[in-house]
């Protein structure tokens, strides 16, 4: 199965490594780093390493394109980015040992052609052997309904669609006629998009299990250090694995993606869904940038998580 990434909001993620961040104080980065990124960028990268063949849909700009350039190039990820004028936003990732402070731009706004172009450009490459991600946040705008109308647009060609989004853009691919097969909030999202708390396991279960009811084949939720919440035809299940050793927390969710990814493009069941997905983040824990260890590594990974069944009205 081939998997093509949809990336609206791309971005250069500058990670600076501080001794401690106090707010109002001068610092001295201890170090500092550029990767291109964005949700669909991460996902693609860390496939990549992993051997499934993947394409990348999108809108970059021409003045700093180069960085996505040579990642798409080092990695054999075929660019089917649109080019556009100006230069891509720049976001700024403070790590220091308390974790990771995020300062995210909203990027460029487009004009209706560039969108209906990177639209169409996808709907071309969708099919019955094609594994659709859409993933991230939407420039200013962008119409809130652009995910919705992509999963609209391939849904009679076969192909199987992942969405991880949030906020608007999730509300309206939620409410859409054509629902995404795949969704992988985290339970914040789904807290925000429920429009209520989501916190213990069977409320997460039951959020789940409605949406699965309604028609979306598969749900994860990732929840952070509790691990993550898989819900199928198949049953419902979490997954856990503590990491030895955290580089960046930076594109750790965009890893479970890419692991979700390359477990359905291989035809796995629920289980190696959530053995591999959680490997993959756990794995990328452990470098800096979109990057996953070697294939070995993150096997072995996979084979050490703890799987539990979650049955319905369950805590754990």
């Amino acid at each position: 199965m081939r998997v093509v990434t949809v990336t609206f909001n791309p971005a250069i993620d500058q990670t600076v490594t501080l001794d401690h961040l106090v707010p109002g104080a001068v610092h001295r980065a201890l170090s500092a780093r550029q990767d291109a990124g964005g949700k669909g960028v991460n996902v693609a990268s860390c496939l990549a390493d992993w051997g499934t063949a993947v394409s990348v849909h999108g809108l970059l700009g021409t003045d700093n394109a180069a960085a996505f350039e040579a990642l798409f190039a080092n990695k054999g990820i075929t660019d089917r980015f649109i080019r556009r004028a100006g230069a891509t936003r720049v976001n700024l990732k403070l790590v220091d040992g308390d974790g990771t402070t995020d300062v995210n731009m909203d990027g460029t706004p487009a004009d209706p052609y560039q969108i209906e172009a990177v639209i169409a450009a996808v709907v071309e490459e969708a099919g019955p052997d094609a594994l659709m991600v859409l993933a991230g946040s939407l420039p200013p705008g962008f119409p809130h309904d652009i995910y919705a109308r992509i999963v609209g647009r391939v849904r009679g060609t076969g192909a199987l669609v992942l969405l991880d989004s949030s906020g608007a853009s999730l509300r309206a691919a939620l409410e859409s006629d054509a629902l995404p097969d795949i969704v992988k909030p985290n339970r914040h999202e789904l807290s925000e998009w429920l429009g209520a708390p989501v916190e213990t396991m069977a409320e997460v279960h039951r959020v789940a299990a409605d949406l699965h009811e309604r028609g979306v084949s598969l749900v994860a939720v990732s929840l952070g250090e509790e691990g993550a919440f898989f819900l199928s035809g198949e049953g419902a299940l979490t997954a856990r694995l503590a990491a030895a050793d955290v580089a960046s927390t930076v594109g750790a969710g965009d890893a479970m993606v890419a692991g979700i990814a390359a477990a359905l493009a291989e035809g796995g069941t629920l289980e190696r869904i959530a053995r591999l997905s959680t490997a993959f983040a756990v794995g990328k824990l452990g470098r800096a940038g979109p990057h996953l260890p070697k294939k070995e590594t993150v096997q072995t990974l996979a084979d050490s998580v703890r799987i539990d069944t979650v049955l319905a009205g369950e805590e754990k």
